[in-house]
């Protein structure tokens, strides 16, 4: 697929752009295909559209808002806003602060894309027809649906992972529809069905098998011990992965506090080096800990947020009546 195709195609579907909006694309410069191609889908679209190219450097991370950023948040807001930036764990604390400024009045749409690559748009999770994204957001309706009653989550796999999670009053979303009345932002690509947990609730062992927001593909698994919500212990034989971890688990005094639960729903993620797009495989679930205050019923407020994708998840949740059944086996979808 042409990648500008594959930009207008996610910003008409996902973010429901319309000729004559405004919208402006905040792209790294390692990202400037990426930001050329959204340019264009935008522009096909018959968006006025606005680019800003952002200066990096392999040896400083960001930690604020560039002022010629905040410039157009403060003076030109826009309808929608694309964020193509790198997606290193040492700039979490960064990418946070920037959402909360696109998304302050709940008017503005927002695009973020820590870590996009070109090949997600031409071969990836990104490269969808708009038939291909209508399914997917069918079938993440039909999955909100079925798991409105649920209140618990049991989450085992052949790795070790055995935990328990409550998500009593806290619904379901998904990433692969615009919510008007809450304005969610969402990742691009889409493909995933979130909660936030409650966030004194998830207990038992994770074992991360796949990789780390931030980090990438592990070598060897990351495996956290959870009691009451909190992360009590963390292990790994890779001892720079566990370094980079604990750093983050220690950002502030809610980093180490669940703030997510989510399904992998798009069946064209590949199990890449950028977590934007792994996260979202079908079939795999990711727990995130840190930063929730934007989904529903979220209480965590940390400056960081980062996930553990697991693979081959056994899923089962259960309803407040004492029924249960199972969501995925084995990394599969049962029918719905």
């Amino acid at each position: 697929m042409e990648a500008w195709e594959a930009a207008k195609n996610a910003l008409e579907c996902v973010l429901e752009a319309k000729k004559g909006e405004k919208i402006a694309i905040f792209c790294d410069d390692l990202k400037m295909e990426i930001g050329e191609a959204f340019a264009n889908g935008a522009l096909k679209l018959g968006l006025q559209t606005r680019v800003m190219f952002l200066k990096t450097n392999a040896n400083f991370f960001r930690q604020e808002v560039p002022p010629e950023i905040t410039k157009i948040l403060d003076k030109h807001p826009q309808d929608i806003y694309i964020n193509l930036l790198r997606g290193i764990r040492e700039e979490t604390p960064f990418r946070i602060k920037l959402i909360q400024m696109e998304t302050r009045n709940r008017k503005a749409r927002l695009g973020h894309c820590p870590g996009v690559t070109l090949d997600m748009l031409t071969d990836g999770a990104l490269a969808l027809t708009i038939k291909e994204h209508r399914k997917m957001q069918s079938f993440a309706r039909d999955l909100i649906q079925k798991l409105g009653n649920t209140v618990k989550v049991e989450i085992k796999n052949s790795a070790g992972t055995n935990l328990s999670l409550n998500v009593e009053g806290r619904p379901f979303f998904t990433d692969t529809i615009l919510d008007w009345e809450t304005m969610k932002w969402m990742n691009l690509p889409t493909g995933e069905v979130i909660v936030a947990p409650i966030e004194n609730s998830l207990n038992g062992k994770l074992v991360c098998d796949m990789a780390v927001g931030g980090i990438g593909p592990l070598k060897t698994p990351v495996k956290l011990t959870v009691q009451n919500g909190k992360v009590k212990e963390v292990v790994s034989e890779d001892l720079q992965v566990l370094r980079r971890v604990q750093d983050s688990l220690n950002t502030d005094d809610w980093a180490k506090i669940v703030g997510e639960f989510a399904f992998g729903i798009n069946p064209k993620a590949r199990f890449v080096e950028e977590f934007l797009e792994a996260e979202k495989m079908l079939g795999t679930i990711h727990i995130a800990f840190g930063n929730n205050s934007d989904m529903p019923g979220g209480k965590n407020m940390s400056k960081n947020h980062m996930d553990f994708l697991i693979s081959k998840p056994n899923v089962k949740v259960f309803s407040k009546d004492g029924s249960s059944f199972d969501v995925l086996v084995e990394g599969v979808f049962q029918p719905l």
